[in-house]
């Protein structure tokens, strides 16, 4: 069993913050999206991984480098164009060969794990198996037709009448038999070879394909909304801590539900958690509010933080209103201007400077 991991993509929804950096990058609760895949990954058995990398390539890698430090080993396949998730598995095949695999959007975010459904799929004769999970709002998504004896019979893109509310989350088995079909499926009507397309081949040329329904929950973190929401799920589930080498100084108060890493500073501030203060980083004379991940080596003096991202190395100081349902990029500085606004919601991209 091998794996693959997607991450050619240029996250367009997330700019500013996407422009100078690879969205699968992004931390949530300050580990990198594309790094938890790698450990769910890793806790399912499946230690050799293909990383499809795009434009972004020498930030993935020099990140991720060979994998050791997750118990994997990683190989690079470089995607030139972003041609499609077929097209994805089409250049992937010399390192896949006669393997079955697993195939992980790089920015998704899953609760509970993929051991059940590497487990599922080795134990049945099935050409593939797609991870369904059951929407609210199907129309939004690539939904699956199933037949009555559970098998998929179709998958349709974003239909106007959804036959389920059954959507496809971005997670895939498959055996070599995938080949056959992403190298006989043409370009799409956007120019891109679809995986729905390779897969519906799959369907309509006799070769068996299953769901896989996932019970717990499953983000997307394409938009600002859902790298917040994600943010907030995976807090919850953190074991929370206080490394040794911390300080938190008598006149603070942290409750039971913050994790606290390395050389963190937490001065005269309430932080109430579920929250994460990343290694190296100063909270002074402040509130963090639930639902907030400060990454590494950034300072937050004089203000209050609701329900955000702020990533490393920014200053978020002296602000007279609260800071909330933000994502704020790298060497970020925000401070107070002359003005006195009532609320703020900020999306800032990497080295913004923004005065308030």
């Amino acid at each position: 069993m091998k794996a693959l991991i997607l991450s050619g993509g240029k996250g367009t929804r997330l700019y500013p913050l996407t422009y100078t950096r690879a969205k699968q990058l992004m931390p949530v609760a300050n580990k990198p999206v594309i790094v938890r895949v790698i450990e769910a990954i890793q806790q399912a058995g499946v230690v050799d991984i293909g990383v499809v990398v795009g434009h972004t390539a020498p930030e993935i890698m020099d990140t991720l480098k060979d994998g050791s430090a997750w118990g994997v080993k990683i190989s690079y396949i470089p995607q030139e164009s972003p041609d499609g998730l077929a097209h994805a598995v089409k250049i992937s095949e010399s390192f896949i060969g006669d393997s079955s695999f697993v195939m992980f959007l790089g920015d998704n975010v899953i609760q509970g794990g993929i051991s059940p459904l590497i487990r599922d799929f080795e134990h049945n004769a099935w050409n593939s198996q797609i991870v369904l999970k059951e929407v609210p709002n199907p129309t939004a998504y690539g939904v699956a037709k199933l037949r009555a004896d559970g098998s998929i019979e179709q998958l349709i893109e974003k239909p106007a009448n959804p036959p389920s509310n059954f959507a496809l989350v971005g997670i895939y088995m498959f055996d070599s038999t995938i080949f056959k079909a992403v190298n006989s499926i043409q370009p799409s009507k956007r120019g891109e070879y679809e995986i729905t397309d390779a897969i519906q081949w799959l369907i309509e040329n006799g070769y068996s394909v299953y769901p896989h329904v996932h019970e717990g929950w499953w983000i997307d973190t394409g938009k600002p909304i859902d790298m917040l929401e994600a943010n907030a799920l995976v807090l919850e589930e953190l074991t929370p801590s206080i490394d040794p080498t911390a300080f938190i100084d008598e006149t603070s108060q942290v409750d039971s539900r913050v994790t606290v890493q390395a050389h963190a500073r937490i001065v005269n501030s309430v932080v109430r958690g579920p929250a994460i203060i990343g290694e190296h980083s100063l909270v002074e004379n402040s509130y963090v509010a639930p639902f907030t991940s400060i990454y590494h080596h950034t300072t937050l003096r004089n203000c209050e933080v609701e329900r955000c991202i702020i990533l490393e190395e920014s200053l978020i100081s002296d602000i007279d209103t609260v800071l909330r349902d933000s994502l704020i990029g790298r060497k970020v500085v925000v401070q107070r201007g002359n003005t006195r606004p009532h609320g703020l919601k900020l999306n800032l991209g990497d080295h913004s400077n923004v005065l308030i």
